[in-house]
């Protein structure tokens, strides 16, 4: 009778109390512009997960597609994915009744001389046989269980997104190495052209200077700029080694291939990718950025993990229980004369824990509020970077066009040069101003485009595009 009423009055306090005690999640309020600024006329949407597809190379493409499926950081990042998911089913898994089954024997020997004698009969040595069923289950009357699964929840999501980050990382990366690796190959054949010709016009100043038509200070002016585009190649030559091999690496190749195999390239074309424009308001970009979506779910998770804290200020509740059979002969175990079973009920409610359970509430609290600082500086960096990204597209678009301009300026100015070099009207010095000039403009030139073509992959990883987006709700739902 007194048991019973003990149950029923922790039940009536169970159900007082309430079932949940964790705080309800809003996200942090952000103050967000209303348009974007910087966006050029004329520009694309890069919100597919193909993005890269608008520098229109299949030879990009290819290597894109081999650094998805090869790369091992993305590998790294889907691993953690499986990991955060098995978490989850583990915290799943303690809202529900466990089970498990045993199976003993024992024999057994009494004492002779013992204190308290055996009655007549009884046999000194005895076997005892035993199968039984386990039954275990905590009643989560207050949320504690089920804040600590929606906790794990929120971190697979936010893995998730993070392997999301990784991915679009990934392409913006191979993208920017590929058309780096494509503006070196373009400056050693500027370089090894001018080389060829500058070797081509010294061996006919040497035959000029045996003539007697030059004197030796305009030949060694001649041999000197031979030298200074000679070792300009071996420089251009080991960074362009340096990025074949970094490209190699992204795309996930075997170490042996990295070392001995090249990575190919397309055709090389001054034709620039369309701009890059931002889609839809700013605010879009809470739900098409990975960082800041990880970042939410971060802070979704720590936010429930508070309501686990205070739930370990309430009594814990189990259920136990058991029900098998015993029997001194095997051959009775399955026998009705050898059932068991039993029926537990426990509460175990804090008294004194010494400040550790308040404690504990304010570690997760305070870990809250350094999720909503980071979520914060998340969404302060996201636009950061999307205007920082706008302006180096805009402006290397606009570098490219005065260094094609200059360079075609720079031809002209050193056909006349030459001419006038040829008919004595100038001196050597003016003639090999003029060329050299044009060598360092062609290199300006093919440095203009690759920058270009990186800033539309950093404005594409800046928007969150190459991403199918990202939808927690249904995510959510989508794990349960």
């Amino acid at each position: 009778m007194f048991s019973n009423r003990l149950i029923g009055g922790a039940l009536a306090t169970v159900f007082a109390a309430g079932c949940a005690v964790g705080p309800v999640y809003e996200r942090p309020a952000a103050e967000l512009p209303a348009a974007w600024r910087g966006v050029p006329a004329g520009g694309v949407t890069a919100n597919n997960e193909r993005w890269w597809t608008l520098y229109k190379d299949p030879v990009l493409d290819r290597l894109v597609e081999e650094a998805l499926a090869h790369n091992q950081d993305l590998a790294a990042a889907a691993a953690r994915v499986d990991e955060a998911r098995a978490r989850l089913r583990i915290s799943d898994a303690e809202q529900l009744p466990s089970a498990d089954a045993g199976a003993s024997r024992d024999r057994t020997r009494s004492s002779e001389r013992s204190s308290t004698p055996l009655p007549p009969n009884a046999p000194l040595e005895r076997n005892t046989y035993r199968a039984q069923l386990n039954v275990a289950y905590e009643l989560d009357l207050w949320g504690r269980l089920r804040s600590l699964s929606d906790a794990a929840r929120a971190e697979l999501l936010a893995t998730r997104a993070a392997q999301e980050t990784v991915r679009i990382a990934l392409t913006a990366q191979v993208a920017q190495s590929y058309h780096a690796l494509l503006a070196l190959d373009a400056q050693i054949d500027i370089t090894r052209r001018t080389l060829e010709l500058r070797e081509r016009n010294l061996g006919l100043q040497r035959l000029r200077r045996d003539a007697g038509i030059i004197g030796d200070f305009d030949l060694r002016q001649l041999e000197a700029e031979v030298a200074a585009a000679r070792a300009q190649l071996p420089a251009f030559e080991r960074s362009r080694s340096a990025e074949e091999a970094a490209l190699a690496v992204l795309v996930g190749r075997s170490p042996r291939a990295v070392l001995e195999d090249a990575v190919a390239r397309g055709k090389e074309s001054d034709e620039l990718a369309a701009p890059v424009v931002p889609a839809g308001l700013p605010s879009d970009l809470l739900l098409r950025r990975p960082d800041v979506a990880a970042a939410e779910q971060q802070l979704i998770a720590l936010n429930a993990r508070i309501g686990a804290a205070r739930a370990a200020l309430f009594p814990r509740i189990s259920l136990t229980g058991f029900l098998g059979t015993e029997s001194a002969a095997l051959g009775d175990l399955f026998t009705g004369p050898s059932r068991i079973w039993q029926l537990a009920f426990g509460l175990a409610q804090p008294i004194f824990q010494g400040g550790r359970l308040a404690g504990e509430i304010e570690a997760a609290r305070a870990r809250e509020r350094q999720a909503i600082a980071q979520y914060q500086k998340t969404l302060q960096e996201a636009f950061r970077e999307v205007r920082r990204a706008l302006a180096a597209q805009s402006r290397s678009r606009e570098i490219f066009a005065a260094e094609g301009e200059r360079v075609g300026a720079l031809r002209e100015a050193l056909r006349l040069a030459r001419l006038r070099y040829e008919n004595g009207l100038t001196s050597q010095l003016e003639f090999l101003d003029a060329e050299r000039n044009l060598l360092q403009a062609e290199v300006n030139r093919s440095e203009a485009l690759r920058a270009s073509r990186a800033a539309i992959a950093d404005l594409t990883r800046a928007l969150g595009g190459g991403w199918a987006g990202f939808n927690p709700a249904a995510e959510r739902r989508a794990d349960r």
